[in-house]
């Protein structure tokens, strides 16, 4: 079936196979951390989990299938995406720059999303847009894997927009990509998974204190609504002033708890 309209041309060829990967990606990395969480809640390390609250079977439908939603807005944009490919209005790059250079890219990518991420995400806390853009996502106080996606429509467009702004301006090699699509899903169900993975030594050094932990975005859900707005890394929400005051404390009381005799982070730093 020919519209002669080449976008929706696109979507009603190729939408199926786009909503299947990317709503695969999803599933899977979704899956997987409830799957982690759910052993590790039977181990030594159970008292990792964030909130004393817990998530409801309801707070979870309700966040796939908010997270279904986004996926197929994800798939009406790759359609215009892949029009735009096709007629020059977007980067298209299939082959390698080398493996520094396209390292570099990813490095790159991984950076401008967070800062993206850090601006599209506190623009939508404005209070005359928070109700039609961001309230949908902050109905989980208590965040599982499931709410990796869980957007209204007016947010999946401000994320999805990421890409084809990335696009226009950088030739990216189609594996970088493929591997930064990846690690954005898997970090974002991370950051929703109400349990803390990193170790209890990981503010403690100016190594790893940067990258975003669980508890600095549970904090943002439950407790510290206009503050941690970051993605992967801590460094917008320290030089805006927005970072929680209470993270690194936070932090400390959970992955400390059932050690009440084991020296803090900070102790061990100094």
């Amino acid at each position: 079936m020919n519209t002669g309209i080449p976008p929706l041309d696109i979507l009603l060829t190729k939408g199926q196979y786009v909503f299947a990967f990317d709503f695969g990606r999803y599933l899977i990395a979704a899956s997987v951390t409830f799957s982690i969480v759910w052993l590790l809640r039977r181990t030594a390390l159970r008292q990792r989990k964030i909130q004393t609250r817990e998530a409801t079977p309801a707070d979870m439908r309700r966040e796939f299938l908010q997270s279904m939603q986004s996926a197929i807005v994800y798939t009406v944009g790759a359609a215009f995406l892949i029009w735009g490919s096709q007629n020059g209005i977007f980067k298209r790059f299939d082959g390698s720059f080398g493996i520094g250079t396209d390292l570099l890219i990813l490095a790159a990518i991984i950076i401008a999303h967070d800062a993206y991420f850090y601006w599209a995400h506190r623009f939508m806390h404005h209070p005359k847009l928070f109700k039609h853009f961001h309230y949908a996502h902050h109905r989980s106080i208590t965040p599982t894997p499931w709410a990796a996606y869980s957007f209204a429509i007016p947010e999946a467009v401000v994320m999805f927009m990421f890409v084809p702004i990335w696009q226009f301006f950088v030739p990216t090699p189609g594996w970088v990509m493929f591997a930064w699509l990846n690690f954005q899903i898997i970090r974002n169900a991370m950051g929703h998974a109400g349990f803390e993975f990193f170790p209890r030594w990981w503010l403690a050094t100016p190594l790893t204190s940067w990258i975003n932990t669980t508890v600095h975005h549970d904090l943002h859900h439950h407790g510290g609504f206009n503050t941690n707005y970051g993605l992967y890394f801590t460094w917008w929400d320290k030089w805006m002033g927005t970072e929680h005051p209470k993270y690194h404390a936070k932090f400390a009381e959970v992955v400390n708890r059932g050690k009440e005799d084991a020296p803090l982070p900070e102790a061990i730093h100094a």
